[in-house]
């Protein structure tokens, strides 16, 4: 019952080190969105609504990532 991680005193939740930096989830879910963001800025979409859009939709992906 040793090679359990429970018994062995260790949490099942990933440590520190093996999640990514909160600064690094916000910047790939940044890039994601700010793709999207642009091709809607080219058909004509308000450039302040689309940059609120990709800062609440990365936003919002961040905290689900930390959820999960």
């Amino acid at each position: 019952m040793a090679n359990h991680p429970q018994a062995a005193g260790q949490s099942s939740r990933p440590t520190v080190e093996q999640r990514p930096a909160l600064t690094t989830q916000l910047a790939v879910a940044c890039l994601g969105a700010g793709v999207i963001t642009s091709f809607a800025v080219a058909q004509g979409q308000n450039p302040l609504t689309a940059l609120s859009i990709t800062l609440f939709s990365a936003v919002a992906a961040v905290m689900v990532g930390q959820v999960i």
